[in-house]
């Protein structure tokens, strides 16, 4: 598919193959959580509702988790093509933060709470795969994006090196564990990423850069899977921190490979305000003794404190998650 992206022009046949390719993405995520549902249910891998979430979650203890591995799946479509640039790299940030993902649910499973590994041991492993990550994208390609941050028009921001490491640990990490936090609703995280992939796939094709068009068309067509089919509201599976990291760190590294780590903050805008709702809320709770800024966070939650349905909260984040998206790629073209 790869090679195709690069000799297809512009037109009818273009729009052919980005049916394609999200098609494959849907095609594979559905049939593996088609596999994975009953054999979550046979193991009795399921779902632990946060001790502290609204109490209106309670009723989701017992969902199957780890259905986040239909996002992994469709990447393996890559490997038809292994020696084209940057497939390798976005393969293995992905599976590996899945992997972290993964074993952070089985230990929370094993232990019968919502309490996996630490969050400093996962902040830990997410920088080292970040790190070996950009390495290989540096020794693979040279100057080649490692030191683009930043891409409007024909306005180009490039910075040393060593800042462009340390912004691109930041961006791994920091997307991944976003993601992460926003996945407490039916549907929520899956529905709110599809917009951000839709724009890095515009990008991918506008930068000429087709693998990463490619993994933003796969996760689009996992995403609509595992959304229309198990996720969405009531959800019959959750995509558990094996969904939630790899679908982080596939943003994140779409961000970086297209040279623009900085509009990540836009186009993720709703993943954006989802970490520093928990950041200011931790935060003034410790300087003030108790006192909070929000009825709770993350964000989602202190709406639905305020009343508001779960479907509505959803909706609400999908749509803004569309207009920072758009707002993103209006900068970026």
């Amino acid at each position: 598919m790869l090679i195709w992206f690069e000799r297809v022009p512009l037109g009818g046949d273009l729009a052919k193959m980005i049916a394609l390719v999200i098609l494959v993405g849907f095609a594979i995520g559905a049939v593996t959580c088609a596999i994975a549902l009953p054999l979550l249910r046979r193991l009795r891998l399921r779902q632990h509702a946060y001790e502290d979430a609204p109490q209106s979650h309670q009723v989701k203890t017992g969902t199957p988790t780890m259905g986040g591995i239909c996002f992994v799946t469709p990447l393996l479509v890559l490997l038809a093509s292994p020696k084209a640039p940057f497939v390798m790299q976005f393969f293995f940030v992905v599976t590996a933060c899945a992997a972290i993902g993964f074993a952070d649910d089985l230990l929370g499973i094993l232990r019968g709470k919502n309490q996996g590994l630490r969050a400093r041991t996962k902040y830990l492993l997410t920088a080292l795969v970040a790190v070996i990550f950009l390495n290989a994208l540096n020794a693979s390609y040279g100057m080649f994006p490692r030191d683009v941050i930043l891409r409007a028009g024909t306005f180009s921001l490039g910075v040393p090196h060593w800042l462009w490491l340390v912004l691109g640990i930041l961006a791994v990490t920091g997307t991944v564990h976003a993601v992460n936090l926003t996945d407490g609703l039916d549907g929520l995280a899956t529905g709110t990423m599809i917009p951000p992939l839709m724009t890095f796939a515009v990008l991918g094709f506008w930068f000429v850069i087709p693998a990463a068009a490619e993994v933003a068309l796969l996760g689009i067509g996992a995403c609509l899977a595992f959304l229309l089919f198990y996720n969405r509201y009531p959800a019959k599976m959750f995509m558990g921190d094996t969904g939630s990291l790899a679908l982080g760190a596939m943003l994140a590294s779409l961000a970086i490979v297209t040279g623009e780590m900085l509009l990540l903050v836009v186009i993720g805008g709703v993943f954006v305000a989802e970490a520093l709702s928990v950041i200011l809320q931790v935060a003034y709770f410790k300087r003030t003794g108790g006192k909070r800024i929000f009825r709770m966070s993350p964000l989602h939650h202190h709406f639905e404190l305020e009343g508001w349905p779960e479907t509505k909260v959803t909706s609400g984040f999908w749509i803004a998650s569309l207009l920072c998206s758009a707002i993103g790629m209006a900068i970026a073209l």
